[in-house]
Formats: structure tokens, sequence, C-alpha cells
């Protein structure tokens, strides 16, 4: 990610009903959500979150898929891990201790092991 495409993302995510409206994308995970759930959730009218769900779509954080009658949104993991990865590029410069406090955040989530390695 580089600086406008992080520019892009905080400014997207600096308005409160899009930042909830990730945090519940990113809890549904990879299956995502319908559209009328997502307004349910976030008790707006159907016209305001159209207005937050393009403006989260235009800055890369979230996409739609549309099945059947419904338009599906989800997270877009890669661009949100490329947001953090984007923050934290240069933290610790030989100082791995100012990081750890960030690396403990994502204890919850187990890292990828891959079995080529095996």
């Amino acid at each position: 990610m580089n600086e406008q495409q992080a520019l892009t993302a905080f400014a997207a995510l600096s308005q409160e009903t899009r930042l909830r409206i990730v945090r519940l994308l990113v809890t549904a995970g990879p299956d995502g959500m319908a559209a009328g759930a997502i307004g349910e959730a976030m008790d707006a009218s159907s016209s305001r979150m159209s207005f937050h769900l393009s403006h989260l779509e235009h800055a890369g954080l979230i996409g739609s898929r549309r099945e059947g009658r419904s338009i599906i949104y989800s997270a877009t993991y890669p661009a949100l891990s490329g947001l953090v990865e984007f923050l934290m590029r240069d933290c610790c410069q030989g100082h791995p201790e100012v990081c750890q406090p960030a690396v403990a955040a994502l204890s919850c989530c187990d890292p990828i092991t891959s079995d080529a390695h095996a």
C-alpha cells in the first residue's frame, strides 16, 4: 500500500458509521453480509447506508458481489492488512520491543502455516 492509498483508506475510516461497518464486516468473515443486514445492524436508512458502503468500496476496504436479489458486502482483508502493514512498516527501527504491543494485539490470530516447509 502506498501513501495515497493509505490516505484514501483513512479518510473513509474517519467517519463513525463507516468505521463501524468495516468492523462489522471484519467480524462477519469472508462470507460477508447482505446490505440490508448491515443497514439493520447500523440502524441507518438504505440511502445513507448505500452512500457509506460506496465510499468504503471506492477506498478498497470492502467489496461487493450479487447473490440473487441481494448485494453482499465483505471486508477486503488484503487491503486492511496492507493498511496495518503501512502503519507498522518502519515501527521498530532495530528496537523490536516498540512493536511488541501491536504484535500482541494480533495474538488472537493463528499464524498461517505452510505444509511446504514440513
